[in-house]
């Protein structure tokens, strides 16, 4: 069973910076895709960055430069490292896995939540 549990967040002045942190365990194809995902008030959920086995990473548009996703092999851990951050990046950020070995390339291409089957609880960024 796989389990991911997030943390890092919370309320930050806009320019300044916060890392979110996923906790993952009992995953095995999930560990070639990971992504990161965000909702906020009124909005759909939206893919903000994937990162696969080899290390090659996703970005949407909006926070290219400033946010870097990345992963802990030993600590069986994902990042997301958020800069600059902006009034508009308010919202709940999910930790999210592949669940099937035939997800694993558009899920990590193209950022779309139905590729992923697990997730984390969800954790809130603020900024002000």
């Amino acid at each position: 069973h796989v389990q991911l549990v997030e943390s890092g967040g919370g309320s930050v002045q806009a320019g300044g910076s916060l890392r979110l942190s996923c906790a993952a365990s009992g995953y095995t194809y999930s560990s070639y895709c990971m992504g990161w995902f965000r909702q906020a008030p009124g909005k759909v959920r939206e893919g903000v960055a994937t990162i696969d086995s080899d290390g090659s990473t996703t970005y949407v548009d909006s926070v290219k430069g400033r946010f870097t996703i990345s992963k802990d092999n030993a600590k069986n851990t994902l990042y997301l490292q958020m800069n600059s951050l902006k009034p508009e990046d308010t919202a709940t950020y999910y930790c999210a896995a592949v669940s099937s070995r035939w997800a694993l390339a558009r899920a990590c291409r193209y950022r779309r939540d139905a590729d992923f089957g697990y997730w984390g609880q969800g954790t809130q960024v603020t900024v002000s």
